[in-house]
């Protein structure tokens, strides 16, 4: 009885994929206190499985590969890589699965290093359209911030006048688009 529930519940799930060539994993944090730099993952994943079209307690999962981190700027990211933050060799993803959606906050556990976090992200479910090649997608634009030392990227400096090189909170902007399996 358990196994034909659990195949009925299954079956009843609409897998979504990524779309990559429409999605991005990226971040924001102030640098010196004075500028903010930006940077993204290339190499990401993400699905979703959903029973319905507005994706309530839907189950959302992505993935990046540290050693895609992009900055614009060669050495900053191979300091990114380093254990000085995300030590990629150790550590190669940041992985976030959800526990709760409710159209609006999607809450899950985020993993960076060997640490594991339940965050909140605010989310705008953009909808879902039919595009040119008669694939449907679904569109979301996903935002929040975490704490950089609650994951144990823990590197930091002062300059000489006092300020503070590397912000703590890192603001998250992923924007996701998904193609209906």
């Amino acid at each position: 009885m358990t196994q034909i529930k659990l195949k009925m519940e299954t079956a009843l799930k609409t897998k979504w994929n990524l779309d990559p060539t429409h999605s991005e994993i990226s971040f924001k944090v102030k640098h010196m206190m004075i500028s903010t730099v930006t940077g993204h993952f290339e190499d990401l994943n993400a699905s979703v499985e959903s029973e319905n079209n507005d994706f309530i307690n839907a189950d959302f999962n992505f993935m990046a590969k540290i050693d895609s981190i992009n900055t614009k700027n060669k050495d900053r990211d191979a300091h990114l890589k380093s254990d000085d933050f995300f030590n990629a060799k150790e550590y190669p993803e940041m992985i976030f699965n959800s526990t709760s959606f409710d159209g609006r906050s999607l809450i899950g556990d985020l993993r960076i290093r060997n640490v594991i976090k339940e965050i909140s992200l605010d989310v705008d479910f953009n909808g879902i359209a039919v595009d040119p090649y008669g694939q449907t997608k679904a569109g979301f634009e996903v935002t929040g911030s975490i704490n950089r030392k609650d994951f144990n990227l823990t590197w930091s400096a002062v300059t000489e006048a006092g300020s503070i090189v590397v912000s703590d909170t890192i603001k998250l902007i992923v924007d996701l688009q998904f193609i209906k399996e």
